[in-house]
């Protein structure tokens, strides 16, 4: 059956049956139920953690992946459709019977998992799966929905866990990316991104973030270290800024909280320095506090660029009483911010040189001005940071990206474009062969 009814029949039998699902049934589930709309041969493959490798989801063995297909995400069909979180088609038919094969971004809002494969028979545009923005509503749907079953089942999964990974991961890191908030989010005024490194060795950075009431909240921390215990000083930094952040705190007392939480805990033998920060998505007013941390880099209209100052306290943790001090700062649509932490900036390669700060945001700058999403702006600014230090960091690097698209009564980031979606700067073709 294919058409709006074999549609509505695929959609609703994949919410129905994927509730009691686990992760290992989810593959042979897709592809039962794209089979009701003509997408036959349905298949998911999921990003790993440092989103190089596209991994296809079999449901099979300790990781869930036994048997299955691998793709790179650069140089590769699948991996572009990752890169551009857009629909493609191969060039050449899927089988003998003319199959076309279509990739399709898999998503939880803009946080990219992976991309889901299935071939349409010919004949299905005129029934409604084709090569048309319209005829693609039947992937999309399967895609953006098998998006939502991952996301909500991943957690509890450590099959899944197994197949994102390529190598081993430290205690110190399992902690921090169980703490950490989606690497991507986004509504309709501003977009989020984040990225972490060493992947698997991560210990002392965190972030942090979470929409309320109009407001962004931000926070970046760097803890003192490189051990399991920076990363469970990076922890108590994180759980208290949220505990008294949801109890209706304000930033100076966040802040406090989180130093007599330290104080308590270490004694003065552990610190974090970060930046705890609320931005205004209707006014565009952004306050921030600065406790011994590089400054956030705010970027104008992809050519200016300036490092917000603000007087600096101490690191939290070390009561030195140094003053603390809220600056504020009034944003335009279309400004970006960065917050990072300095592992980013002195990335050193072997000669010595530092990725610097000014190679940073000229990155950031240049990629963005090619349209790219926000998100592989920042995977690919990741990739350049280690290529830079020979794939090794000697320190964590952390970069959260944000990008305001004006207040309710800007245009530029009205519910649906694809500027609110934080995928792309124009709405990008879909697809023909490629």
């Amino acid at each position: 059956m294919t058409g709006p009814e074999g549609v509505a029949r695929m959609l609703g039998s994949l919410l129905e049956a994927g509730h009691l699902a686990d992760v290992e049934q989810l593959p042979g589930l897709i592809a039962d139920c794209g089979a009701m709309a003509g997408l036959m041969d349905a298949r998911v493959y999921v990003a790993d953690l440092r989103q190089q490798l596209l991994r296809e989801l079999t449901g099979r063995g300790p990781d869930a992946g036994l048997g299955g297909e691998e793709y790179a995400v650069d140089g590769t069909l699948p991996g572009a459709a990752f890169r551009e979180s857009r629909v493609l088609a191969s060039s050449h038919a899927a089988d003998d019977c003319g199959r076309r094969r279509y990739w399709v971004p898999v998503l939880e809002g803009i946080q990219r998992l992976g991309v889901l494969r299935a071939d349409v028979a010919p004949g299905a545009a005129e029934a409604g799966v084709g090569g048309t923005a319209a005829d693609t509503a039947a992937l999309r749907h399967l895609a953006s929905l098998t998006g939502l079953l991952l996301a909500g089942k991943r957690p509890s999964s450590d099959a899944y866990a197994r197949l994102v990974r390529t190598e081993a991961m430290r205690v110190a890191a399992e902690m921090q990316w169980k703490l950490m908030p989606p690497l991507a989010s986004a509504n309709d005024r501003v977009v989020l991104a984040a990225a972490m490194e060493p992947a698997y060795e991560v210990a002392g950075d965190a972030f942090d973030y979470a929409f309320a009431d109009g407001v962004v909240h931000l926070a970046v921390f760097d803890a003192m270290g490189h051990d399991s215990a920076a990363g469970l000083t990076a922890n108590l930094a994180v759980a208290t800024g949220r505990s008294q952040r949801r109890d209706g705190a304000e930033l100076l007392t966040i802040a406090r909280e989180i130093e007599d939480t330290l104080l308590r805990h270490f004694a003065h033998t552990r610190y974090t320095t970060g930046i705890l920060a609320d931005f205004d998505t209707r006014t565009g007013r952004l306050s921030w506090i600065n406790c011994g941390h590089p400054a956030p880099v705010l970027i104008r209209g992809g050519r200016w660029t300036a490092a917000l100052d603000c007087p600096p306290s101490h690191p939290l943790g070390t009561e030195l009483n140094l003053p603390l001090t809220i600056c504020h700062e009034h944003l335009e649509p279309g400004d970006r911010l960065l917050l990072y932490t300095d592992g980013i900036t002195e990335a050193r390669d072997a000669r010595g040189h530092q990725f610097g700060l000014a190679h940073f945001v000229d990155f950031v700058v240049r990629h963005q001005a090619d349209s790219l999403p926000v998100v592989e702006t920042l995977r690919r600014l990741v990739r350049a940071v280690l290529a830079h230090h020979g794939d090794t960091l000697s320190d964590d690097a952390t970069v959260v990206l944000m990008e305001w698209h004006g207040g309710p009564h800007d245009t530029a980031g009205k519910p649906g474009s694809a500027a609110a979606q934080g995928l792309t700067r124009a709405a990008p073709p879909l697809p023909g062969p490629t």
